[in-house]
């Protein structure tokens, strides 16, 4: 049976001009659960045009994608590529397996191990001067990641810059959604434009010292890797990829941790698990060999990056003519998926909407009935080359915190979540600190 025309697609025009954007901004879980009425293929509008593909099998037919169908450069370039240009993951082959060849260097192991023990201190400095009591946690978790990436990513202590280089990541991650595409002041993609060019003159302005002696930092790392003949990065590929390692390190570590300091606030008994864990390990700043121990640690992220994905769709434009559901897609049609979708649908998860690590241990393992249930850090050739980072910054983290405090949220608290472009919390969380 021949696939139908892509006209035949159900269409869901939405408002005037902006279409579904303002309900997908809003909730894109109940946006994504409105269109999956009308089937697992469906066009939607937000700026323009897109064919939203729903399920884990759609998930492994866009992100596994050995046939070429799909080109990640064409479905980020709209929303990134002026603040973001030649980030990893916006990259096609062969240049993405190029750079991606390349950059491995810099996460192996004996790299992680170093940045395992440099991130401890800064952790400890950091966690070591809160003090109990009630506390917004999204800011001061947020200054906790961009001191570990400073220190671990470029080797250098935050001064006077620090609040400049958040804001200045706060306005190129804005700047990707915003509706005027012109950098014209004083709108957004203006305030992303100039933001960029501060951290532009930032990386270059230490390149020189990097270039000269290879040191343990991810900076130094990538101006000195090599490829498998060799190759290494130009000095604008260097920065490039800083930037965008930079971003996406503190951003969605920082959405993950203050979810799952949000998740185990509304379950101490989960607190404690954790906590007694923390303490069996006999240092206060967590070590390479100790992370495989953190297993209740891990079940905690792995549930609360199902529940709220740092991203909750993932964009990609047809390269060819392909198929999928009955239906044609032609070339240059933008598609596609939501994570945040496939992590609550019932037929996958039990009660989706329930906080339940051990969903992830091994006797149920959820996340394995199909190989793209689960996927908070992408799929395929695209999946995110800093998600064993993120795991390590994580569990050091949590280790520390666990360790020094017990931490609550009022009775019947809920969380006002904004999911796009990066999940984070709309009222920065309040949590009150009991210290240990």
């Amino acid at each position: 049976m021949s696939a139908q025309p892509y006209e035949s697609i159900p269409l869901v025009k939405g408002l005037p001009l902006v279409g579904n954007l303002p309900k997908f901004l809003r909730n894109p879980l109940a946006n994504a659960q409105s269109l999956e009425v009308h089937g697992n293929v469906v066009r939607s509008r937000t700026f323009f045009e897109t064919v939203t593909l729903l399920g884990p099998d759609a998930n492994q037919f866009v992100l596994h994608d050995r046939e070429g169908n799909f080109s990640s450069r064409g479905g980020w370039y709209y929303w990134i590529d002026a603040v973001f240009p030649g980030a990893i993951m916006a990259l096609d082959d062969p240049q993405h397996k190029h750079h991606r060849r390349i950059m491995q260097s810099a996460f192996k192991r004996a790299a992680m191990e170093r940045y395992v023990a440099d991130m401890g201190p800064v952790i400890a400095s950091v966690v070591g001067a809160w003090t109990a009591g009630p506390m917004t946690m999204f800011p001061q978790i947020k200054a906790l990641t961009l001191n570990i990436a400073a220190r671990v990513f470029m080797g250098m202590t935050l001064g006077p810059e620090a609040d400049r280089m958040n804001q200045s990541f706060i306005d190129t991650v804005q700047a990707s959604l915003a509706l005027i595409r012109k950098p014209l002041p004083p709108f957004a993609m203006w305030r992303g434009v100039r933001a960029r060019r501060f951290l532009v003159q930032l990386m270059q302005s230490k390149l020189a010292d990097k270039r000269a002696a290879e040191g343990p930092d991810l900076f130094s790392q990538l101006c000195h890797a090599r490829g498998e003949d060799g190759e290494r990065f130009s000095d604008d590929e260097v920065v490039n990829h800083m930037i965008f390692l930079m971003m996406a390190a503190h951003d969605t570590t920082t959405s993950t941790l203050t979810t799952m300091l949000y998740c185990l606030a509304r379950n101490p008994g989960w607190q404690d698990k954790l906590r007694e864990d923390a303490q069996a390990l006999p240092d206060a700043q967590l070590r390479y060999a100790d992370l495989a121990g953190c297993e209740r640690t891990e079940w905690v992220m792995k549930e609360s990056l199902r529940m709220y994905p740092p991203l909750t769709s993932i964009p990609r434009k047809a390269a060819r003519d392909c198929e999928f559901g009955g239906f044609q897609i032609p070339r240059g049609t933008p598609v596609g998926i939501s994570p945040i979708h496939t992590h609550h649908m019932p037929s996958l998860w039990t009660r989706p909407d329930d906080f339940d690590p051990e969903r992830f241990s091994p006797e149920r393992a959820e996340h394995r009935q199909h190989a793209y249930a689960y996927l908070p850090f992408g799929g395929g050739a695209h999946l995110c080359i800093g998600q064993h980072f993120a795991d390590m910054e994580v569990k050091s983290v949590m280790h520390q915190l666990l360790r020094r405090f017990k931490f609550s949220v009022p009775e019947g608290y809920r969380m006002p979540y904004q999911l796009v472009p990066i999940a984070k919390p709309r009222d920065g969380l309040p949590i009150t600190l009991q210290a240990l």
